[in-house]
């Protein structure tokens, strides 16, 4: 039967302080350690045309790769898309994924990484094969036995090191061995003495070894299975929740429920989210970043049912990317203030970069230009145009603002980069415009890797920055037709510069 204060629980955290965009932002402020299970994820993507003469199966034809952190790691990427710091406590084999996974860790800004090498484990790592965007296959390569014992004691004094110079604890289990057997028991025993906060992600239905956390992170179905209680309705997560924290001294538990979004349940109150995703592509990844918010805001001091609905939001917006995705600060700042957001398709390099990532995984192709754009004309409509019509998705970008001169040529002063991006951003044939600082856009090119690179027919091909990698890669440049100038003449709004 359930209780009057279960009865009572709102079915939504009106109670929520009202600027979550300040919350969101605050994120940034957070220090976090994270131990758990280290992956790599990596993916082969291609077009699959034919059947194999050799077995009834697909032959993937693969035309690129790409390797991501994964698992605990991809905590990390979260944290560190919000602009947070963290300490990475892990294991990895003494292999070539354990060192490729180091190598992609290691490089990330605001990580300060702990992986320990262990020489006879296997490093795990997650092989998924794709074509035209859908998954063919998965191939797991795992050692999940426990550490070496001299391994877990060295662990254990670095995490407890570590603890002492960030905010918050999190622990990423994911059955993979860091976290067998007391491991958990004592990383909280530790956390505890030194008054730091600390947050489970549990696996399986064994959660005896988490008694004590501050906050504990089950799905609906562990949620079940642990208490022997059923977990459909709100109602029924709170029961079956406080059953929980009662039982293993737990503090809250954030339940996440799938389509019907979350709940945060406390001894005395509870919380319903609901879900957030505009649209669903791939889950994967998204209990990583759910945790990773949650962390973070427990690290900067927000209260916890805030700290939850920025998680939901957060799970909202990495379903509707493709793959093992992360939610930055600017995707939480659009979902929650969407006039300034990416509705005005203006956004930063390194977000236009992980957005064609998503077009190319749906095989769509990517064609990507740069100049001024100081003033819009009927050639550069024109020139546009044409780009769009070569390609599925067109990137823009724009140089920066140039240092104030007493004079400009011409006797006229250049437009602000905003207002530059606002008008390009107005045309149906961009799709996305982005603001380059770098007086060359070689760097971008080569980490956008587009399929297309569009220029004017006035620019000789080997004139175009980055037309030959471009090709090397099997990509296309096009050289643009332009209007007569007598033709953009006729423009309301004239430019001297050339695209």
């Amino acid at each position: 039967m359930m209780n009057d204060a279960a009865s009572e629980t709102p079915s939504f955290p009106s109670d929520l302080p009202k600027d979550l965009l300040d919350g969101a932002r605050s994120l940034a402020r957070a220090s976090v350690l994270v131990v758990g299970d280290a992956m790599l994820d990596r993916y082969f993507y291609g077009e699959a045309n034919r059947i194999s003469l050799e077995a009834p199966v697909p032959v993937l034809c693969v035309q690129r790769e790409l390797s991501l952190p994964g698992g605990a790691a991809n905590v990390v990427r979260n944290i560190i898309a919000l602009g947070g710091a963290a300490a990475f406590v892990s294991i990895v084999g003494d292999d070539m994924a354990g060192s490729d996974l180091t190598a992609l860790i290691g490089r990330q800004n605001g990580v300060e990484p702990w992986l320990l090498v262990q020489g006879s484990r296997v490093t795990t790592v997650k092989t998924r094969f794709l074509a035209q965007g859908q998954h063919l296959l998965r191939v797991d390569t795992e050692d999940p036995v426990p550490l070496h014992p001299k391994i877990a004691e060295r662990l254990l004094r670095i995490a407890t090191d570590a603890m002492a110079a960030t905010a918050v604890t999190l622990l990423s289990d994911y059955s993979k061995g860091v976290l067998a057997g007391d491991m958990p028991a004592k990383l909280i025993a530790a956390a505890k003495k030194i008054g730091r906060p600390i947050i489970v992600d549990p696996r399986g239905e064994e959660y005896e070894p988490y008694r004590g956390a501050d906050v504990i992170m089950p799905n609906r179905r562990e949620l079940a299975a642990v208490t022997g209680l059923p977990a459909e309705s709100d109602e029924h997560i709170v029961l079956a929740g406080r059953a929980l924290l009662a039982r293993f001294a737990i503090g809250a538990a954030l339940v996440t429920r799938s389509e019907h979004g979350m709940s945060l349940v406390t001894p005395e109150d509870a919380w319903h989210f609901p879900a957030e995703a505009l649209e669903v592509h791939d889950v994967a990844g998204a209990g990583d970043t759910v945790a990773a918010i949650l962390a973070a805001g427990m690290g900067a001091r927000l209260a916890l049912p805030m700290a939850a609905r920025l998680a939901n939001i957060a799970a909202g917006i990495v379903v509707g990317k493709v793959g093992t995705a992360v939610a930055r600060l600017a995707d939480i700042e659009a979902r929650l203030a969407p006039e300034t957001g990416d509705h005005t398709k203006i956004v930063t390099p390194a977000a236009a970069i992980e957005q064609a990532e998503r077009w190319r995984r749906r095989g769509w192709r990517v064609g990507f230009t740069h100049g001024r754009f100081d003033r819009l004309h009927q050639g550069h409509a024109h020139l546009l145009e044409q780009a769009r019509g070569a390609c599925d998705r067109l990137i823009v970008a724009i140089d920066a603002d140039e240092p104030p001169l007493p004079k400009r040529s011409l006797g006229r002063a250049t437009r602000r980069a905003a207002d530059r991006a606002m008008d390009l951003a107005a045309l149906p044939a961009v799709d996305l415009v982005c603001v380059l600082e770098e007086e060359s856009p070689l760097a971008m090119i080569l980490t956008l890797k587009p399929d297309l690179l569009v220029k004017g027919a006035s620019h000789a091909e080997g004139d175009i920055i980055g037309a030959d990698r471009v090709a090397a890669w099997g990509g296309t440049v096009l050289r643009a037709e332009l209007l007569p100038a007598s033709a953009r003449g006729k423009a309301r709004v004239v430019s001297d510069p050339e695209l």
